[in-house]
């Protein structure tokens, strides 16, 4: 009908008319309002990845100790910094999905510089090596091994971690989205943690290995991510802890 208002009506490339604006800014908003709560919802569903991390923060770390490259490479701290004191044992690692073993075993019991960049969950560190030389070298001074002290025989639930990803870094670095993952680095030698639901002498960190005290067979990499229990002894090395785990006790826990 002549002389009639017509309702505005959009259309992408000429300007928004003046009776859809306020319409279209309202509707942005709420939209944008809805995905932020689905996002806070999402994520408040998730558990707490921890305090896992890289600590670049801390800056390149050079350390002196006693090398122990079996079952995993770890080093007892003779001469630490402000960051990592002396006592403190800490594992190896290398750069990407890769552990040291082929670096660390002409060194093993021998006192070594190593120089990499700190990683830390709770009371499990980790260095990852430089390249080189650079990274662990030989260096002269007198060794005397710490000793290991037995805490008896336990029956643990928990997870089979890969130590690498577990301790830093990645966030949270365990559950069964991160198995393929976590699989990947402990073919690559990446030391195995194993947590546990409750604490032993203090601590929910083990370095996993086999009854014998070796490096762990690849049969027990089916059982990473998964909920599980097994039984084992528990040693303390230097700080470290390990459970030296008996594969025939474990089972898959509904």
């Amino acid at each position: 009908m002549s002389g009639s208002k017509k309702d505005p009506f959009f259309v992408g490339y000429l300007s928004v008319p003046e009776g859809l604006k306020l319409f279209l800014i309202a509707t942005v908003a709420l939209l944008l309002g809805c995905f932020a709560a689905l996002a806070l919802t999402i994520g408040g569903t998730q558990d707490d990845p921890g305090d896992g991390a890289f600590r670049f923060d801390w800056g390149r770390q050079t350390l002196i100790g006693i090398l122990e490259a079996s079952p995993y490479p770890i080093v007892h701290v003779t001469k630490g910094t402000k960051r990592i004191p002396t006592g403190s044992t800490v594992l190896l690692s290398g750069n990407g999905k890769r552990g040291v073993q082929s670096r660390t075993t002409p060194l093993d019991g021998e006192l070594v510089e190593i120089s990499g960049v700190a990683i830390k969950r709770g009371n499990i560190e980790m260095l990852q090596l430089r390249g080189g030389r650079n990274g662990i070298k030989k260096v002269a001074g007198s060794v005397q091994m710490p000793s290991s002290k037995l805490l008896g025989r336990w029956r643990l639930s928990g997870e089979i971690c890969d130590g690498k990803c577990f301790t830093g870094t990645m966030r949270p670095g365990r559950r069964l989205s991160h198995k393929a993952c976590a699989n990947l680095c402990l073919i690559n030698g990446a030391p195995p943690i194993f947590v546990s639901s409750a604490p032993v002498n203090g601590t929910r960190f083990f370095l996993l290995v086999n009854s014998e005290g070796e490096a762990l067979d690849n049969k027990f990499f089916h059982h990473v991510a998964q909920f599980i229990s097994l039984e084992g002894t528990v040693e303390k090395r230097g700080n470290l802890h390990l459970l030296k785990a008996d594969l025939s006790s474990l089972k898959r826990v509904p």
